[in-house]
């Protein structure tokens, strides 16, 4: 096989020392050769990210890793999701056409204004301040920015970038000349219009079109006719269309608690006057047919498809569909059996944003 096939896969197993062998095995019987690794490994296996690469660089002989840890991972048509599991995948990019980073401002790439955009393959530590940091990575390299925050119920919070990552944000700058298709799906639908914050008082939505928010809300629930009002109540959570953005695309926010005697709420990101939002909840019909949308869409922009990459939040997955599996299946109906590769993060990264309760895909 040519060392030009990008491969992916994933092993379930307990055993650390175990896995990894597996993993390099399986990546060894589907093909040779290759330039960088993406590698990602579910919390509940018990190993840091540094012997991982170092098994995995000796025995397949690529030495670029870049990865993080998440609730789950995905590999080729499987996913595994609060199960002890490493996945992996291996791609040939010319040397001259990616830099790992583990420090900010990542170098970027000279170009001729021309080429398009370098994209960073970007993870990050949610234990540090990292909107200012994204931010700060975005301008310094001119990158567009894709990837997600490491998920872990541990106190193992490992990036790889070549070695265990020290920065809080790390990853893999690829150039202008590497052709990258990326696309965001949502996971909610909106169950009432658009509305504009008039007032926020000590950091609460105060008022929304004039009336208090819960006002709001019930007016919007009432519209909605929902027979199950307690299961659309637990899905309940709120958008924020994105400032100067003519396409619909919207950040989804928590909410964090509600006022009942002065009808103000709280959600969990900054607010201020003048800012749109709107209520929304967690729907598995509309996730479903978003996201096989996207995928096809995308598809299509890549006819010479190699590989991808597909950062899902850990929301997602068997707590939106009936199991990961199923998310990943209704990806790979689109690419047709395309190497893939991801994880389950604590937040989602597109452009210089941090989403929740998306899919963020990436074809190569």
């Amino acid at each position: 096989m040519s060392s030009d096939h990008f491969r992916a896969a994933l092993v379930i197993d307990d055993d650390p020392t175990r896995a990894v062998d597996r993993l390099a095995d399986d990546l060894a019987a589907k093909g040779g050769g290759g330039s960088v690794g993406f590698v990602y490994v579910t919390d509940r296996l018990k190993t840091g990210l540094g012997p991982v690469v170092a098994t995995l660089a000796q025995k397949t002989g690529v030495e670029n890793w870049v990865g993080t840890i998440g609730f789950g991972v995905i590999g080729g048509r499987e996913a595994a999701y609060n199960q002890p599991a490493i996945a992996a995948m291996i791609a040939n990019w010319p040397e001259d056409q990616f830099k790992l980073y583990d420090r900010e401002p990542a170098q970027s790439f000279a170009t001729d204004g021309a080429a398009g955009l370098p994209t960073a393959i970007v993870h990050v530590d949610p234990r540090r301040p990292f909107e200012d940091a994204l931010r700060g990575l975005a301008a310094s390299s001119g990158a567009y920015l894709v990837g997600g925050l490491t998920a872990s119920r541990t106190r193992q919070f490992d990036q790889v970038a070549g070695a265990v990552a020290e920065s809080g944000a790390s990853g893999l700058l690829l150039s202008p000349d590497v052709e990258i298709a990326i696309g965001v799906s949502q996971g909610c639908s909106a169950i009432g219009p658009v509305r504009t914050i008039d007032a926020v008082e000590d950091g609460l939505v105060a008022k929304l079109d004039g009336e208090t928010p819960l006002r709001a809300l019930l007016n919007d629930l009432a519209v909605a006719r929902e027979s199950d009002l307690r299961k659309l109540l637990l899905s309940l959570h709120v958008g924020l269309p994105a400032p100067n953005c003519d396409t619909g695309d919207y950040v989804v926010r928590n909410i964090t608690g509600i006022d009942a005697e002065s009808g103000r709420i709280a959600i969990s990101d900054q607010i201020e006057p003048g800012q749109k939002m709107f209520f929304c909840r967690r729907d598995r019909a509309a996730a479903t047919k978003d996201l096989s949308a996207m995928a096809q869409k995308l598809r299509r922009r890549t006819p010479n498809l190699r590989g991808a990459l597909y950062v899902s939040c850990c929301a997602r997955g068997p707590n939106l569909f009936d199991s990961a599996n199923e998310e990943v299946e209704l990806i790979q109906s689109a690419l047709g059996e395309a190497p893939l590769v991801g994880f389950y993060a604590n937040g989602e990264i597109a452009g210089d944003r941090i989403y929740g309760y998306t899919g963020v895909l990436a074809l190569f």
